[in-house]
């Protein structure tokens, strides 16, 4: 059976590459005679592994050296509750910027921990655009701004890097290394794995070392960054299969030619889908052109009745996973990083086709 073209937003496509190696190791890693998920991750060959993880994802980032890297459990939604929790004490003022459902989640997270001004809302326009940084209503005495660089669902990126004194903390759980940043700017990075870096279960979390200190005295072991950056994330046992695909897909990318060369791949992916669907009558996209994911790409067809045949022919064609989030309906293409320039050439086609026909 061939392999089709998974435009999930999650769980996402991992690279073929990646998957053949996960099968060809599956039984016996390493030689050892067991699977990666049977090992001791306390053992000499797991704990390698750990460390060469960090340090491909450090360079692939170019992480100052005053960061720790960690690799929780909980996803990206634990984040949301362990940002306030390391960053505020009771009684703290917190600023976040909400331009989709995931900054609304965590807005919604921090209100349990601390006081938290809606510095920009972008629900006015059904989170289509991203609000100037000048009309920001933002608070005198922040402990932290937070913010959601890419929207999944409603498929808006931001093309700024907010600016502040206070820490920069952004949930990039749905663009983390599909191009370059300056991880410098940020004193909180976060992301869940099922995007861009492996199967749920692990997640990404990068720190300034100097924000390990503000934690909340009574918060629990594993809701504290400094327990993972003392234990080399394993306070606890970690999930040692998700984190040996995060290393297979660190090594992949790094093959590729890192962040510079992935960035321009991805580039031509977006421009691509989002030029045919400007240049016909039959589709349409809803957000500002100056925010447009490069990831998750929303499309309407003009006559919603369609939608249903069009799903339905696009996954015969072998395009799976095109139904829109049910919160915005219509279709979206997540165009992650294991999803080749062949992929997105032949969704194009496809639309192409099911216009002249449906038309």
């Amino acid at each position: 059976m061939s392999r089709v073209h998974n435009f999930s937003a999650g769980p996402a496509a991992l690279p073929l590459e990646v998957l053949e190696t996960i099968r060809n190791d599956l039984p016996d890693w390493l030689g050892s005679g067991m699977s990666v998920m049977e090992v001791s991750h306390r053992g000499k060959d797991f704990v390698e592994l750990a460390a060469r993880a960090e340090a491909t994802l450090r360079d692939l980032l170019k992480v100052p050296d005053d960061y720790s890297v960690l690799f929780p459990q909980g996803g990206a939604t634990m984040q949301m509750a362990m940002a306030p929790l390391n960053l505020t004490a009771q009684g703290d003022a917190v600023d976040y910027v909400v331009t989709g459902s995931w900054g609304k989640k965590a807005a919604g997270e921090a209100r349990k921990f601390c006081n938290v001004n809606i510095a920009s809302d972008a629900s006015d326009r059904n989170f289509t655009y991203i609000p100037e940084e000048l009309s920001w209503q933002r608070s005198e005495q922040a402990a932290y701004l937070h913010y959601t660089p890419n929207e999944t669902i409603a498929g808006v990126e931001f093309n700024f890097v907010p600016g502040g004194d206070v820490p920069l903390v952004a949930d990039m759980s749905s663009n983390i290394l599909s191009r370059a940043i300056d991880v410098s700017r940020f004193g909180v990075i976060y992301a869940g794995a099922q995007k861009n870096i492996g199967p749920a279960g692990i997640t990404l979390v990068i720190v300034r070392n100097e924000l390990l200190e503000r934690a909340r005295p009574d918060n629990p072991h594993l809701m504290t960054w400094k327990s993972y950056a003392d234990s080399d994330s394993m306070t606890n046992t970690p999930p040692t299969f998700a984190w040996y695909v995060a290393d297979l897909v660190f090594q992949w990318l790094k093959g590729q030619g890192g962040m510079d060369a992935i960035g321009a791949v991805n580039q031509r992916k977006s421009d691509k889908l989002y030029a045919a669907i400007d240049a016909s009558d039959f589709y349409s996209n809803p957000v500002a052109i100056d925010c447009r994911s490069r990831m998750n790409v929303p499309f309407i067809l003009a006559d919603a009745a369609l939608d249903g045949k069009f799903l339905e022919e696009s996954a015969v064609a072998g395009l799976a996973n095109l139904k829109g989030h049910r919160s915005v309906g219509g279709m979206r293409a997540s165009i992650y990083n294991a999803v080749s320039e062949e992929a997105v050439d032949a969704l194009i086609a496809f639309m192409a086709e099911f216009e002249k026909v449906n038309g």
